[in-house]
């Protein structure tokens, strides 16, 4: 596959997070017993039903590549491409019968994102987008908004209960202040609003890359910056978000690196 032609995997992504939305919706509807991993986190057979589908799906149609799941972890020892999978992010919504869960596919080229589909099939709302080819939604390519004044921004927050004990906090406080709205959506949603427009800035921690890979790519190609909190490009050890337009971005990181800086 070319470095600039993603087309056959975007449509083999955009294949498995439909197979894995029918599963998900399945158990959604039926109900589902949960297991605990040894991290206190939940899993169900709707995870590894759906990330088995998906693997077959881009096993078959990028055998070269690697694949990372959430669920049976890393095959394919590939340095060059990558799939990042998670069958159900939001699991925890998912058991406690809240629709804010979703499937997250993503692929990697040489340690840098360059497609990703996100579909919440409760809400039958799916985003993709590829390097240089933008981010679509129902058909449409989108943009993220213009906002550059704090005054004017929408902001969500998610997973932010680690930052309440860090320096980081007041300035999270002092964000909150001057904002116009404050949300915390969570999950996909709060990404999906920064994508077409209806969100200016995201600020999460506690988070694992299989979580946001797809998320990165689809906000980039909508026009807007995807880091962690330090401002550091995504990478498989990835822990925290920072994304939002461009102007949202570079002020909050910059309020940020006083206190990690010292600025």
């Amino acid at each position: 596959m070319s470095t600039t032609d993603y087309s056959t995997a975007l449509d083999a992504a955009r294949q498995a997070a439909a197979a894995a939305a029918d599963i998900l919706l399945h158990y959604w509807r039926k109900g589902v017993s949960v297991e605990w991993k040894s991290d206190a986190t939940p899993v169900t057979v709707a995870d590894r039903e759906a990330e088995l589908a998906i693997r077959d799906i881009l096993r078959a149609a990028l055998p070269q590549a690697g694949i990372y799941g959430e669920e049976f972890g890393r095959e394919g020892d590939t340095q060059e491409w990558l799939w990042l999978v998670d069958p159900l992010d939001g699991t925890k919504s998912f058991v406690r019968r809240t629709p804010f869960f979703s499937t997250q596919i993503a692929l990697m080229h040489k340690g840098e994102l360059v497609l990703g589909v996100s579909s919440a099939p409760v809400y039958g709302e799916t985003m993709w987008a590829s390097a240089g080819g933008g981010t679509w939604f129902e058909g449409e390519r989108v943009q993220v908004a213009e906002t550059a004044e704090l005054a004017k921004a929408s902001i969500s927050f998610g997973n932010i209960k680690s930052l309440t004990a860090d320096g980081r906090w007041n300035v999270l406080g002092g964000l909150v202040a001057e904002a116009n709205r404050i949300r915390g959506y969570g999950d996909f949603c709060h990404y999906h609003l920064l994508a077409r427009g209806g969100l200016d800035l995201v600020i999460e921690s506690d988070v694992n890359i299989l979580d946001v890979a797809a998320l990165a790519v689809i906000v980039r190609e909508a026009g807007g910056v995807f880091t962690d909190l330090e401002g550091q490009a995504l990478d498989l050890d990835t822990r925290s978000v920072l994304a939002g337009t461009a102007a949202m971005h570079a002020l909050s990181l910059q309020r940020l690196r006083t206190v990690t800086q010292g600025v």
